[in-house]
């Protein structure tokens, strides 16, 4: 029985965890309102056609943090909140804000914050939670924000304090808000299909009566009034720039719903075109919980875009069902098990609990590898685009390592380097989601393929084997100070696989970064220019072939080339992220404030594994410490 358990156990456990990940890919069934199928819509946004799926859940992360809004965040898990989707939010604020202007969707954080605009802080009988609130709690306050916002837009970022910092991303959160709001129609509408259609009659008495105005002659002030109120509230919902929604037509590009309305009187317009009745109609249906009417105006509108954007139709349809995959958090679940389990088995070593590790880390190398390409093919593009991808992809290649090491050397040190950067790495690339769009247009600094395909791809790989190396090093430290396990054969071992990774990281970063100088001078007409992300690429060649040299020449063993390899981790975290947030040079895309913080935890940490490493041999725990 015991061989059994031994040998099925490890498979058994990675065909649970596949029937998971595929469980969770049946598409959701609407009970009324087909919000799945409104989801799968196409749009123009952040310069790329995208589902308003994409639009709902990049929004939502940007607002709230998270990709589904709970509509009453101050109830516990037992309580039953009430969790909706992204898409049928997106349909709410675009269609139904009456509704949806209710809902506790805005985050804010600072106390500071909350209190300027006088918000409930935690309290279940005022229906707070203390971190979520209502476009119409905030309201009575804009107007203070307003003032307090002026103030904070005219300090630069680097000298803004954290309540600054709070508004001026609530200033951007709002901002988002209320182009959302009036992406359909204007967000003070009562009855929207009613109200189209009065402005359709009212076009060719109003039209006149402002020509009569402009001329000088008499005219119908009553309709001018009237008319000239209705432009301008599509001017305002135009001024917004929200997401172009409707499709082209005839020799009309992507339109947004004002430019398409206030198109409609002049000359040479298209008149109140098929696709903006055809929201109208959903709004009104929405509005008066009408599910048939809706879900039969959708079709009209699907139709359209079968017409005229079939491949954008289909691109949209594909986005859709990668955001419903979720490769990225899936694989980081799994990645979470294996590397528990691989922990496990060095406490109580099971080989059983290793292969099991390996199997799960396998599975999710697969759904990381299938998400990766997923977003190459949707992009069109090589895997590393911004901050986010390059991610994704040194995660992606940190577990390929790690699993070379765990199939050489069946210790469970591969497996714990594999799983654990692959978790890490997908948290990061988590919270880069925050800033928005992931897939959004390449800045032109970046727009060249060829080089995306080999300069980028090879320095994320220096990248990755860094850390690899890095990681190896953290669990000398860690084995060796605080448990009996780093024996004299795994301590060798571990230090073969620094020194090898070493070797594999120098190569790739310094083809990787000569590459790049290639590019620069192709691109920008220098080979050099002394850029703070040429520099940093630079400095991890530099220290990877320091390590090397030391190692030569006999200045490190051991202990020494462990403590090297962890101040690499610093030295490969500044040249990803550090640079960026200098905010300068022609690398400086893919900025986030919110890093730094972790950043300088990161370096912090990685200075006291470096302080314990250095300490004697005789305070480690492990029973045989060789000299250093």
């Amino acid at each position: 029985m015991k061989k059994i358990y031994q040998k099925w156990f490890p498979p058994f456990l990675m065909f649970v965890m596949a029937l998971w990940f595929f469980g969770k890919l049946q598409t959701p069934k609407d009970k009324d309102f087909a919000f799945t199928e409104f989801g799968q819509l196409p749009v123009t946004a952040n310069g790329r056609i995208v589902p308003m799926d994409s639009l709902a859940r990049n929004s939502l992360l940007e607002i709230r943090e998270k990709q589904t809004l709970n509509t009453e965040p101050w109830k516990g898990w037992n309580e039953n909140p009430k969790i909706i989707s992204a898409s049928e939010w997106l349909a709410n604020m675009m269609m139904n804000p009456a509704v949806c202007d209710d809902w506790p969707v805005i985050r804010i954080d600072n106390p500071d914050l909350v209190s300027l605009l006088k918000l409930p802080d935690k309290d279940a009988a005022k229906k707070s939670d203390g971190k979520h609130y209502s476009w119409n709690q905030l309201q009575p306050s804009l107007a203070t924000f307003d003032k307090e916002n002026e103030r904070v837009q005219k300090i630069e970022a680097a000298n803004r304090t954290a309540y600054e910092n709070a508004i001026a991303k609530m200033h951007q959160r709002l901002s988002l808000y209320a182009q959302l709001r009036n992406a359909v129609q204007p967000a003070g509408a009562q009855d929207w299909p009613a109200e189209l259609a009065a402005y359709e009659q009212m076009i060719p008495a109003g039209v006149a009566a402002a020509q009569a105005q402009q001329a000088g002659k008499e005219y119908d002030k009553t309709v001018f009034n009237s008319f000239i109120g209705s432009v301008q509230q599509f001017q305002f919902m135009a001024s917004l720039e929200p997401p172009l929604i409707l499709p082209p037509n005839g020799t009309v590009q992507w339109r947004r719903m004002g430019d398409a309305l206030l198109d409609a009187p002049r000359a040479n317009g298209v008149g109140i075109d098929d696709g903006v009745r055809a929201y109208a109609k959903m709004s009104g249906a929405l509005a008066a919980n009408q599910p048939e009417q809706f879900n039969s105006a959708l079709r009209d509108l699907r139709s359209l875009f079968v017409a005229s954007q079939p491949k954008a139709l289909a691109k949209a349809r594909a986005e859709v069902f990668f955001n419903q995959m979720e490769p990225f958090y899936n694989a980081m679940v799994i990645y979470v098990l294996a590397g528990l389990l691989a922990c496990f088995s060095w406490f109580n070593l099971s080989e059983t609990l290793r292969r099991a590790s390996v199997w799960l880390i396998g599975l999710a190398f697969v759904i990381h590898t299938i998400g990766l390409v997923y977003r190459m093919v949707l992009e069109g593009r090589p895997p590393v685009t911004n901050l986010y991808s390059s991610a994704i992809f040194i995660g992606w290649g940190a577990v390929l390592l790690g699993l070379i090491l765990e199939k050489f050397h069946k210790n469970g040190i591969g497996a714990v380097v594999a799983s654990g950067i692959g978790f890490i790495t997908l948290i990061i690339a988590h919270h880069l989601a925050l800033e928005g769009d992931t897939m959004e247009m390449m800045r032109a600094v970046l727009d060249t393929n060829f080089w995306l395909a080999t300069h980028v791809v090879a320095v994320t790989v220096g990248y990755a084997s860094t850390f690899v190396a890095g990681f190896l090093a953290l669990i000398y430290v860690l084995r060796g100070m605080f448990t009996k396990t780093l024996d004299e054969a795994t301590g060798k071992s571990l230090a073969r696989m620094i020194y090898g990774i070493v070797c594999f990281a120098t190569l790739f970063s310094f083809v990787g970064t000569v590459l790049g100088g290639i590019w620069a001078d192709q691109s920008w007409g220098r080979f050099w220019g002394w850029d703070p992300k040429e520099n940093g690429a630079l400095i991890i060649v530099l220290w990877n072939a320091l390590i090397l040299h030391l190692r030569w020449g006999g200045i490190i063993r051991e202990r020494g080339l462990v403590n090297c390899a962890i101040f690499g981790n610093v030295v490969t975290a500044w040249s990803w992220f550090g640079v960026n947030m200098l905010g300068i040079g022609l690398h400086s895309y893919g900025f986030t404030e919110a890093a730094f913080k972790w950043l300088v935890l990161f370096v912090v940490s990685q200075l006291g594994f470096i302080a314990l490493g250095l300490l004697p041999a005789k305070l480690w725990k492990s029973f045989k410490i060789r000299t250093a």
